[in-house]
């Protein structure tokens, strides 16, 4: 009887198929190249040569050790990059879980029992005659076969969780590392905001003591006295707000690298100038940037897995059978417990199949293909939003080095025009009124290329953060919460 069964079996299983549709890669439409794209100039003696989207970390395309330093200890000890490898390591759990179901499942049990009837059990029979032993010892095991893909297409959808995990946590190394690349150059455009603010509040106080030694004289009035007086005061406010944005900026990337708010207060306070930015940057095709985004692949894997489980649920239209086996050995005496006599076993199959239940099978199938219409529409939404950042991230750094070359012209003749005025009104060749506005011209120009050319770096990284290529395998440490 066995080998009939075997044999249908056999059959049955190289015939098995996994019910549910197949996972394709949705195709869409996408352009070329992106538009209005200054290629880089290779020819441009004073331009950077600007790394196009490759295995290169992007950050040390600026050339700043310290940045470099901070970007390492971000993606050893940041906490949001072990929570999301936590998020990873349990999809992977529960996948090597799911994949055991392709396999039998194997248990062994023993029982050593001890029974006496009563008189009334078992009447007329002798006290010693009602007590019975009985051991029983035996492994068992029980194999769903997976006839219509029931299994397979849960490990096909579990494969793909994981895999949109590992992409989540790719994702957020590209936003946390950019959020530290920014607040870095954010703070060091700050320290230079702060130097031309000190430094223009010297100049005023230079021309209000120039002015009160001219007043002493009787030379200038005490308007003059009262108006350079406030400029220097106005200018002077600002240096505070700056001293407050740089500890703030201060701690946001300790905080980012793991470490306490004030860790790396005595080391970031030595102001540095801004590293320096490419000149233009390669984005390669849209096809290259949808290919290197993490969060378009976890979508497309999201996708894959609602499309898998759709499967899952299409399986339970279909009888589920299960293939069980027992062997052991069973005696009234522990000695006799391996005799040829006290041989078992058992080899059945059984059939579950809730035909009756079709109605709740098609609405969960319904529901399924629900959750797979929707990640489609997801994944479509991401490939147009990563194309209309990349886009956005392109015009922004493209533009601001034309606006930082404006800003370095007016900062430059500016300078110029304050120290000529501060040069004529010493002669007496031009009024208080003029040198005044000469230097509150001078601080605005100044700030504004100062705060220009921070704008530029952190357009750079935005631009790195879209195209999101140049990512090292690297990941924070694990740790454990002490359970087990």
């Amino acid at each position: 009887m066995m080998r009939p069964l075997i044999t249908v079996l056999a059959t049955a299983l190289l015939a098995a198929c996994a019910v549910g549709p197949e996972h394709v890669r949705p195709s869409m439409a996408v352009p070329e190249t992106f538009e209005g794209v200054i290629a880089p100039d290779a020819t441009a003696a004073t331009s950077t040569a600007a790394p196009a989207v490759t295995d290169t970390a992007f950050w040390q395309a600026f050339g700043d050790p310290q940045l470099n330093a901070l970007v390492d200890d971000t993606l050893a000890a940041n906490h949001d990059l072990r929570i999301a490898l936590a998020r990873y390591d349990r999809a992977n759990a529960l996948l090597r879980g799911t994949r055991f179901d392709q396999f039998p499942t194997i248990d062994a049990s023993g029982t050593a029992a001890s029974n006496r009837a009563s008189a009334d059990q078992a009447p007329g029979v002798p006290r010693d005659a009602r007590a019975t032993d009985s051991f029983d010892i035996g492994i068992g095991a029980s194999w769903e076969l997976d006839l219509f893909g029931r299994v397979r297409r849960s490990v096909e959808a579990g494969r793909a969780d994981v895999a949109a995990s590992a992409d989540d946590l790719r994702a957020l190394q590209v936003a946390i590392v950019g959020e530290v690349a920014t607040a870095y150059l954010d703070l060091r455009g700050l320290q230079e905001r702060l130097r031309v603010a000190t430094e223009n509040a010297g100049n005023q106080q230079h021309t209000l003591a120039l002015v009160e030694a001219r007043r002493n004289a009787g030379q200038d009035s005490d308007f003059d006295s009262a108006r350079a007086s406030a400029q220097a005061a106005s200018t002077a406010s600002r240096i505070p707000g700056l001293e407050a944005e740089i500890a703030v900026a201060t701690r946001r990337i300790a905080v980012l690298t793991g470490r306490t708010p004030d860790a790396l207060r005595a080391q970031l306070s030595v102001a540095r100038a801004l590293p320096a930015v490419p000149r233009s940057i390669d984005p390669g095709t849209p096809a290259d940037v949808l290919r290197l985004r993490p969060d378009v692949s976890a979508a497309e894997h999201r996708l894959h897995s609602a499309t898998a489980r759709v499967g899952v649920a299409t399986a339970d239209l279909f009888p589920r059978l299960t293939l069980g086996g027992l062997i052991g050995s069973q005696a009234g005496d522990i000695d006799a417990l391996f005799g040829r006599d006290s041989e078992t076993r058992l080899v059945a199959l059984g059939i579950d199949w809730s035909f009756l239940d079709i109605g709740r099978v098609r609405a969960r199938i319904a529901a399924a293909d629900a959750d797979a219409s929707m990640e489609l529409a997801r994944y479509q939404q991401t490939v147009l939003r990563a194309l209309e950042d990349t886009g956005n991230a392109l015009v922004r750094f493209d533009r601001a080095h034309d606006a930082d070359v404006e800003l370095e012209r007016a900062a430059r003749d500016s300078a110029r025009a304050a120290q000529l005025a501060r040069m004529r009104f010493d002669a007496g060749g031009t009024s208080l009124l003029e040198v005044l506005d000469a230097e509150r011209t001078q601080l605005q120009a100044e700030d504004a290329f100062a705060a220009g050319r921070t704008r530029t770096a952190t357009d750079a990284v935005g631009l790195y953060r879209a195209l999101a290529g140049g990512w090292p395998q690297s990941l924070p440490a694990r740790e454990t919460a002490g359970m087990r």
